[in-house]
């Protein structure tokens, strides 16, 4: 496998470790994932929610490796990306970037689109867009 570089997005947030309840919706090419924020570390109110936006998106998944399988090194960044749990950006050549079978495909696949992958508690986001944007929602009732 090519190695990719990874830039760390989130600074000074994060998803909820335990239970963050991530949610996608999507529009046209316009992806939304949202959750609830970590209020234990980070500036959060207690169940707060986190909405992270992506335009013109081409392709997107959530589903596995969850943190067991991350950590058991059954993810196939396991052994290159710095940590479990964070928001990134991928760079540099990837052979391994389409190996999921689970891709939600909303148009051709472009090699200028942004590679992104967010661990989550129990699953995995990941898509290829344009842009992202983060943005915070109201408390709101858990499910």
């Amino acid at each position: 496998m090519s190695n990719p570089t990874f830039k760390h997005l989130n600074e000074d947030w994060n998803a909820e470790p335990n239970a963050p309840y991530e949610e996608v919706t999507v529009s046209g090419t316009t992806v939304r994932m949202t959750f609830f924020l970590n209020p234990w570390a980070y500036e959060a109110e207690e169940d707060e929610k986190g909405r992270l936006t992506f335009e013109q998106c081409s392709r997107w998944r959530l589903g596995p490796t969850n943190d067991h399988g991350w950590y058991a090194g059954q993810c196939r960044y396991s052994k290159v990306v710095p940590a479990w749990g964070e928001f990134y950006e991928l760079f540099g050549e990837d052979d391994q970037r389409l190996t999921p079978t689970d891709w939600y495909e909303l148009a051709s696949l472009e090699s200028q689109k942004r590679h992104f992958l967010f661990y989550l508690r129990s699953n995995t986001f990941e898509c290829f867009a344009a842009e992202w944007r983060f943005e915070r929602g109201t408390p709101i009732e858990r499910p």
